[in-house]
């Protein structure tokens, strides 16, 4: 395989938000994501934003397009499906417990709260939990606290 681009990870996600300009500052201030860039369009419509942790990337943007065509048209928030995720992220953090009370503190809705599963030494042990962010997508936290055993 080739390099990606400079700054640019082998696979990222995309996000879409009714509000995409108060979600990113939310994802921000709750979260912990840094912006790394914010495109605006008429009105403060996101047309495109990439925000970073630590090496990962996703992109975001909104729902409501200046433009129409099939794969626009198809892009929702869950907050618009009832509450559907057709994905959840996954972020692993150092210290898992105090992500989640930051979180909670900046008004994040904790569906699992932090906890400690063992797969067993052939696997490994994570500590980990579930937050919904204003719109209705999903969030793993996770932080590994024992790798697998050497086989």
């Amino acid at each position: 395989m080739k390099s990606t681009p400079k700054g640019w990870p082998r696979i990222s996600s995309a996000l879409f938000y009714d509000d995409a300009g108060t979600a990113i500052d939310w994802l921000v201030r709750t979260f912990g994501f840094e912006v790394r860039l914010r495109i605006e369009g008429e009105a403060g419509r996101i047309e495109h934003s990439e925000l970073t942790y630590g090496d990962g990337l996703m992109m975001l943007g909104s729902t409501k397009f200046g433009e129409t065509g099939e794969w626009r048209d198809k892009c929702a928030s869950p907050r618009t499906l009832g509450g559907v995720n057709t994905q959840t992220l996954c972020l692993f953090v150092d210290d898992v417990d105090a992500h989640c009370k930051r979180a909670r503190a900046a008004g994040a809705e904790i569906v699992v709260e932090p906890t400690t599963k063992d797969y067993g030494d052939e696997y490994w042990s994570d500590r980990s939990y579930l937050a919904r962010d204003p719109e209705g997508h999903l969030w793993w936290f996770m932080q590994r606290l024992r790798e697998p055993t050497a086989r």
